[in-house]
């Protein structure tokens, strides 16, 4: 069984590259930022999950949707617990 090259097979590869990209971001920085980590950890996890309905794998499609939900998950927390501006003083 081949599977075609094609524009979903692109944007899946596409969905790796960024999730590849925020785990080397998550190792290597000294530093990280919530926001652009799980970013770009739900957007890979939604370009995958489009390639995977056009060439369906079951068990890689429901992991997409327990990586999508962690990283929503993480920007909700993320978002409660940044700090506030505008208090006044």
């Amino acid at each position: 069984m081949s599977t075609p090259f094609d524009w979903a097979s692109i944007v899946g590869l596409c969905g790796t590259a960024c999730i590849i990209g925020a785990y080397a971001y998550l190792t290597l920085a000294k530093a990280t930022n919530p926001f652009p980590l799980h970013g770009t950890n739900l957007l890979g996890a939604a370009l995958l999950t489009i390639s995977l309905l056009v060439h369906t794998n079951w068990a890689s499609l429901m992991l997409e949707g327990f990586w999508a939900s962690i990283a929503i998950f993480g920007l909700v927390r993320a978002w409660h617990r940044r700090p506030s501006t505008g208090e006044p003083t």
